[in-house]
């Protein structure tokens, strides 16, 4: 029974992720802060898949992992500061995700 209601739970989480892109979309497209606000929540839910805080981004973990010498947070934040320059540390949340050494 738990297997079907986690499928089923799995289903209406497709539905919402479809309809958020859509919905991000539009924002992005109007200029509208929503797209942002999705963005990040899009965000949370990939570091979420990878083992992480469902509440802190990607780009915060990888600052606090960079900072422990990790290799893979190391090229990530690599990666980001090309886009935005110092990104990872810039967006480190101390009050989520592991705790700061």
């Amino acid at each position: 029974m738990r297997r079907l209601q986690l499928l089923g739970l799995w289903g209406l989480c497709q539905i919402a992720a479809v309809v958020a892109s859509v919905w991000m979309l539009i924002a992005a497209l109007a200029g509208s802060r929503r797209a942002w606000t999705l963005a990040v929540a899009h965000d949370q839910l990939a570091n979420a898949a990878f083992g992480g805080h469902e509440d802190e981004t990607l780009s915060s973990r990888a600052g606090k992992a960079a900072r422990e010498g990790k290799r893979w947070a190391c090229i990530f934040c690599r990666l980001l500061d090309r886009l935005d320059p110092n990104h990872c540390e810039k967006s480190i949340e101390p009050d989520e995700g592991k705790p700061m050494a």
